[in-house]
């Protein structure tokens, strides 16, 4: 792992989860670490509803735009985590990988959204203190 981890954060459609998650962790590592998000079939825009609570929580993803998943992404990544795609992302030898069940946010309120952010943080929270971890011992 070089000095500065990457983690790729991947969803279908790199419009909710995945958008949240990136957020998340740019928001809590700063510039420790290098953040990517992507989807097996990008949407067009950020889900609203997802913009709308990360904004709740003082963090703005208005400037994401859904990016397709490309090899040299996926290959220039530490982590790679998964969230609902399934079959649909494809894997990449010797990586790290974790899958995130989530409910998916696409065609939810905010309401239903917002639980779902809050389970996105205590994630990146638990990941970031593992790369933490893995940093000080090597």
């Amino acid at each position: 792992m070089s000095d500065k981890p990457s983690v790729l954060f991947v969803c279908v459609h790199n419009a909710g989860r995945s958008q949240m998650a990136a957020g998340w962790l740019r928001h809590l590592a700063g510039d420790t670490v290098e953040v990517r998000s992507a989807g097996s079939a990008p949407a067009d825009r950020v889900n609203p509803a997802a913009v709308e609570v990360m904004r709740e929580v003082g963090i703005d993803i208005t400037t994401q735009v859904p990016k397709l998943l490309d090899w040299e992404t996926a290959e220039a990544s530490d982590v790679i985590v998964t969230m609902g795609c399934g079959d649909s992302c494809p894997v990449f030898p010797g990586k790290r990988y974790e899958d995130w069940q989530l409910d998916d946010p696409a065609g939810q309120g905010v309401d239903a959204v917002r639980p779902i952010r809050d389970e996105i943080r205590t994630r990146v929270e638990k990941l970031l203190a593992e790369l933490a971890a893995g940093r000080s011992a090597g």
